[in-house]
């Protein structure tokens, strides 16, 4: 993410990580499952700035920067798969930021 952008990252909270299963956050961080680790966190980046007004009232497929898709329902409120934004458009130098409330695995 240091790179230019731009990039829109769905944030989770430590609590979102704290509510994994117990020993899942320890079983990621082992560097024989960086692969893994890898891909659940780029499964939060969409490679494009997505702010909340640019979908408000709106459904939306957006494929992440490891190809997989999220679907993003902002009909009432913004759902992320079943993840909540519970903070959007926290700008940053080459893109946005949006707080999610659950960590959004990929299938």
């Amino acid at each position: 993410l240091k790179g230019e952008g731009p990039f829109t990252v769905f944030a989770p909270t430590d609590e979102a990580f704290a509510a994994l299963p117990e020993g899942t956050v320890e079983e990621l961080l082992k560097p024989e499952n960086k692969d893994q680790l890898t891909a659940i966190l780029t499964y939060h980046v969409v490679p494009a700035k997505v702010m909340s007004g640019d979908i408000a009232g709106k459904t939306a497929t957006a494929t992440t920067v490891n190809g997989g898709d999220l679907a993003i329902d902002a009909t009432d409120g913004v759902m992320v798969n079943d993840a909540t934004v519970t903070s959007a458009d926290i700008e940053t130098a080459n893109g946005v930021i949006h707080v999610v409330d659950m960590v959004i695995i990929p299938n």
